[in-house]
């Protein structure tokens, strides 16, 4: 048996780029199976402006980059048009000490972007201003803009300064954002009040968090938003609306920074973004060549940080939603298989407090069950079928949370809704993953029967995906990712014997090369994901990715438990807070944030861990310094005992107050 596992280059955006057979996007619906449920947006406020979830047009062919002070006069009407519906690839950034000016390079365009610097008020412009003999502007190119982001008296435009072609989709190449810059537009501050201008600049401080967010991606071609089989079932309507308009909402990481492009109707500036993964390797299995994809899209419902967003909402949305589709392109074939994850959907919190673990709470307990049937009837409109798996511990501290989910399940239940639950920790232990063969035992008849979504070497839908598996933990991500591998690789196989390549009783395993790059695939997804909600590469990592625990991996789990903590009792909340105003989960108001806040406590208002941390540790070095002298005058046995006995006290302070002296979310609570 051959197995050789090949990288291959991304692919040019030559416009002359077309999707293969084995990836049609054919945009007439099969009529065959029971169709799919369709996506519903997330955000009722975005309703109107994201009416469609849409098919994007082909691009027409990129002329020249223009050098010209001014716009091309000689575009006509049909040109122009077509031109209104490409994305900019490639902008020339222009700082004038007044304004911003992007100007196209990639190709036709009669008008430039103009941004005020005082106020970050938009407008086209027919040329660009008269550069001064005194003063040149500075010039760089960029790839695209993220949006803007408006906050108590300035805004703020985002740009991707830097991209990193990662691979493709449908044929069209995928980028990942390694670089961004954010551009004041707050003049207006030189007249505002020292109040104002305090504010302002604790709220811009927040802004550089966004600088280190990982796990942006974007096409200027294709819809990232979507999985194949939304792309697939789309109607030839699509091709005329601009790319923005066929994103989902829930998945459209920059949607609230988009909204002054799209209240001036800018649809070649508005680029869609994606928080998330995106993984790929290509390896040959004897003679035939076999490429395997795994993109997760992150919901921005309820998203955060790991101890500051658990849980769900009211509205049932829940922390940590992430839709992973597993594809398979070989042969002309092409296979989509989805999966979800998210916290368990009820309210439920684990707020900080300087311990290891905090304690689990349960918030009015008694709307649990509204929140899940909630939760589960979205799903179930977007999705078909669901399988909840549920890995938490049936005992200890997560018992209870667990014992509330079972309960709450038992009255939403049916034929469309199953649940599972799965004991992961009593069942495999620290190191016996290969005993999650008993639960796929018992989710295999449901995996059987919803499939996934399958197209034949004439594009045409031969199967399709009628339900997804729902799997959590506590954080959703290291027991999630172990298990959602596990389901991942039993699909892939049975997508490989259907389509001919393997035999009825042939694994992954028997091609040593290609189960190795399926391994490191899934577990890079795993670390990404986690790297975006709790700091760190996942835990378990070991296992995906080697097939078996090690003791460098348990090493390197120990040392990433210990990063966990750090970054979640202080550095966290300050992140929570970028997330949020990032978001528009927060939306800064000068009425509200320049009125006078509630008064904290002489305590909450003095709290810092590293002042105790260092008050604990002098008054211990002064107590032993006392205590070499103690022989010598018995004096500073008695000075050696208060300075123990300051240390003990703040320490116990500390830890009974230990919420006040973490890194706390001081916006959205």
């Amino acid at each position: 048996m051959l197995s050789v596992a090949v990288r291959w280059p991304c692919p040019s955006r030559s416009p002359r780029t077309q999707i293969p057979p084995s990836i049609s996007t054919s945009t007439t619906p099969s009529r065959s199976a029971s169709p799919a449920p369709i996506y519903t947006p997330f955000f009722p406020r975005h309703t109107a402006r994201f009416p469609g979830l849409l098919l994007c047009s082909p691009r027409r062919p990129i002329g020249p980059a223009s050098s010209r002070p001014r716009a091309f006069p000689d575009m006509d009407d049909t040109d122009k048009r077509d031109s209104e519906k490409k994305l900019h690839t490639r902008l020339r950034l222009w700082q004038f000490p007044d304004k911003y000016i992007l100007e196209p390079i990639d190709g036709f365009a009669d008008s430039y972007l103009s941004i005020s610097r005082a106020d970050g008020s938009i407008n086209l412009i027919g040329e660009l201003p008269e550069c001064s003999t005194t003063q040149s502007p500075n010039i760089r190119t960029i790839f695209g803009v993220i949006g803007i982001l408006k906050l108590l008296l300035g805004a703020y435009l985002l740009v991707i300064t830097e991209r990193e072609c990662v691979g493709s989709y449908l044929g069209h190449p995928i980028y990942k954002v390694s670089g961004m810059q954010i551009l004041p537009c707050n003049h207006s501050l030189k007249s505002s009040s020292a109040e104002q201008k305090k504010m302002e600049a604790q709220f811009s401080e927040l802004l550089n968090a966004a600088e280190g967010i990982s796990g942006l991606y974007f096409s200027y071609d294709v819809n990232l938003t979507l999985c194949l089989q939304r792309l697939h079932e789309l109607g030839n309507e699509s091709k005329l609306l601009p790319l923005w308009r066929q994103a989902e909402p829930r998945f459209l990481w920059n949607s609230y920074m988009l909204e002054a492009l799209i209240d001036n109707k800018l649809d070649s500036y508005i680029l869609p973004i994606i928080q998330g993964c995106y993984q790929n390797f290509q390896a040959a299995i004897g003679p035939k060549v076999v490429n395997v994809t795994l993109i997760a899209r992150r919901c921005t419902r309820r998203t955060g940080t790991r101890m500051w967003r658990r849980g769900a909402d009211t509205e049932g949305y829940v922390a940590n939603f992430v839709e992973s589709e597993q594809i398979l392109q070989s042969n002309g074939f092409t296979a989509s298989f989805v999966q979800v994850r998210g916290s368990m959907p009820f309210l439920w919190e684990q707020i900080v407090d300087l311990t290891y673990k905090p304690n689990f709470e349960i918030v009015r307990p008694e709307e649990a069950s509204r929140v899940a049937e909630r939760h589960f009837l979205d799903l179930s409109k977007k999705y078909g079928s669901v399988l909840a798996v549920d890995l938490v511990n049936k005992h200890g501290s997560e018992g209870r949370l667990s014992e509330r989910f079972a309960k709450a399940m038992q009255t939403i239940q049916n034929d469309d809704i199953r649940y599972v639950h799965f004991d992961f920790h009593q069942i495999c232990g620290h190191i016996h993953f290969e005993r999650l063969s008993l639960l796929y035992n018992q989710i295999e008849d449901y995996l059987n029967k919803h499939g996934y979504f399958l197209l034949n070497e004439k594009g045409e839908k031969v199967a399709g995906q009628t339900g997804v598996v729902r799997t959590n933990c506590i954080d959703c991500l290291d027991r999630t990712n172990v298990t959602q591998s596990m389901i991942g690789r039993k699909m892939l196989e049975s997508q490989l014997k259907r389509i001919g390549f393997f035999g009825s009783d042939v694994l992954i395993t028997a091609y040593p090369f290609f189960d190795a790059n399926f391994k490191i695939l899934w577990a890079n997804h795993g670390d990404e994901i986690s790297i975006q909600y709790s700091g760190t590469p996942a835990l378990k990592g070991d296992f995906v990715r080697h097939g078996k625990r090690t003791v460098q991996g348990i090493l390197k789990d120990g040392w990433n438990a210990l990063a966990r903590y750090y970054l979640n009792n202080f550095i966290d909340g300050t992140k929570q807070d970028a997330i949020d105003l990032l978001q528009g989960h927060y939306i800064v108001s000068l009425s509200r944030d320049m009125s006078s806040p509630a008064k904290a406590g002489a305590l909450e208002t003095y709290a810092s861990f590293r002042l105790a941390l260092t008050m604990v540790l002098s008054g211990l070095m002064f107590a032993l310094m006392s205590l070499r002298q103690a022989p010598n005058d018995g004096r500073h046995l008695l000075l050696a005992l208060v300075w123990a006995g300051l240390s003990l006290g703040i320490a116990v302070l500390v830890r009974a107050k230990g919420r006040l002296f973490t890194n706390r979310p001081r916006l959205f609570r």
